[in-house]
């Protein structure tokens, strides 16, 4: 019966039309009423320690970091040498869009800010050319999604803080899987779209991508500073945002000289109301995760992927398959902080490695940000883009089964994931 509470609160909230936060908050609210041990500051301490993690510290950084680049040019000359180096080819904007989100994920972490970034400059650019609105929104809301995956990821921050995973390890791990994600895109793009009737851009010269790359070289260059930074341990996940932001702000305003000092103000404050959302997500489904814990509904729970614990590869498949349905009616917030700490000890009692369970889950729920009716990054490219939100959901289907063959493929062969990390991450 608690389940059904629970569930009915937070389905029913959502169902009416209330935020997720406020009804993650609700769902906990409703189960202590069921309990009968209502307490008002215990839901206050609750979102006073949902949000108070230093590890968390990096997404508001790793948020700016977004903002700038987006703001100071860097996002911009990244796809302008991506057009340099492939857009020529037939379908070329299409494989430009994939290859500056892989760039883009490895700079910001945030598949929203990502996707708002290159569908405003490339969705235009894709439909003169003779694509079809719906399908090259679809396959930048498709490519969008690699910043999770692709370090740094917001979402592995949060998954390591509620998962007690090393981030880093995370990090490195998340490398290769991310890649994989963006060429299965390519060639799935390479089938879709070799029917439109599209003209190439011209072919640039050599010496017109060797200008683009020494444009780009800065923007280029800080994915290497972080990820040879936490390779070699000089500094933390958290203080990697705080190098990444302030390395942004210096490019932006004195080598690109494109963000001026009158323009902070609107990009810190962008900045802190995405922060501010995603940190009032993490404070309210530590109430609901509070309360489903002292409920025992980690156990109920639990039970449903039980069944498949005697064999990995079924429980992994359990699990995606859990992960993808709840993600058509939850953010990926939520979903990390209530199933994470859920399924955790199960996977680990099943002798499945903790940073292959993460970087396989982060994928699946990575995938539900692409699935109506919530669908965050589906919703960003309709709104940036301008493309009817019922065209972009029929253009982004068989991105959504490449998608599915990455997870089939990290089930089928989980060292996709444990041998390169080993090999990267020195372990």
């Amino acid at each position: 019966m608690t389940l059904v509470i629970f569930l009915g609160c937070l389905l029913g909230s959502m169902i009416i039309g209330m935020p997720i936060g406020y009804a993650l908050i609700m769902s906990g609210i409703g189960l202590m009423w069921y309990l009968d041990f209502f307490d008002a500051q215990i839901v206050a301490q609750n979102l006073l320690n949902g949000a108070d993690s230093f590890p968390l510290m990096a997404v508001p950084f790793f948020m700016l970091a977004g903002e700038l680049m987006n703001a100071g040019g860097l996002s911009r000359r990244i796809v302008n040498l991506s057009v340099a180096m492939v857009g020529h080819v037939r379908g070329g904007l299409g494989y430009v869009a994939i290859l500056a989100a892989a760039v883009l994920a490895s700079l910001s972490g945030s598949a929203a800010a990502d996707a708002a970034a290159l569908s405003a400059i490339l969705v235009p650019m894709m439909i003169k050319a003779g694509h079809s609105p719906g399908r090259s929104a679809g396959l930048i809301a498709s490519a969008g999604i690699s910043a999770l995956i692709i370090p740094p990821s917001i979402g592995f921050i949060l998954l390591g803080v509620v998962g007690n995973v090393s981030i880093t390890r995370l990090f490195i791990a998340g490398i290769v899987p991310g890649l994989l994600m963006c060429a299965i895109l390519a060639l799935t793009w390479f089938v879709v779209a070799r029917r439109d009737p599209v003209q190439p851009l011209p072919r640039q010269s050599w010496s017109k991508v060797g200008r683009e790359a020494r444009d780009g070289i800065w923007a280029l260059m800080l994915p290497v500073i972080i990820l040879v930074g936490l390779r070699m341990g000089v500094f933390t996940p958290t203080e990697a945002g705080v190098i990444a932001a302030v390395y942004a702000l210096f490019v932006a305003m004195v080598i690109y000289r494109e963000l001026k000092v009158s323009d902070l103000f609107h990009v810190f404050l962008g900045a802190a109301k995405t922060t501010a959302m995603v940190m009032f997500l993490v404070a309210a489904a530590m109430v609901s995760s509070w309360m489903v814990t002292i409920a025992g509904l980690t156990d109920q729970i639990a039970s449903i992927v039980e069944p498949f614990a005697h064999d990995p590869r079924l429980l992994m498949f359990a699990i995606v398959v859990l992960v993808l349905v709840i993600g058509c009616a939850m953010d990926m917030v939520p979903i990390i902080l209530i199933l994470v700490p859920v399924l955790m000890p199960t996977v680990k009692a099943a002798g499945i490695d903790p940073i292959y369970f993460s970087v396989v889950f982060m994928i699946a729920t990575a995938v539900g940000l692409l699935t109506p009716p919530v669908g965050a990054v589906l919703n960003v490219v309709a709104g940036v883009s301008r493309v009817p939100l019922g065209r972009v959901i029929g253009g982004i289907f068989p991105f959504i089964l490449a998608q599915f063959i990455v997870l089939a493929l990290l089930i089928l062969f989980p060292a996709i994931v444990t041998v390169p990390a080993q090999f990267i991450g020195g372990h």
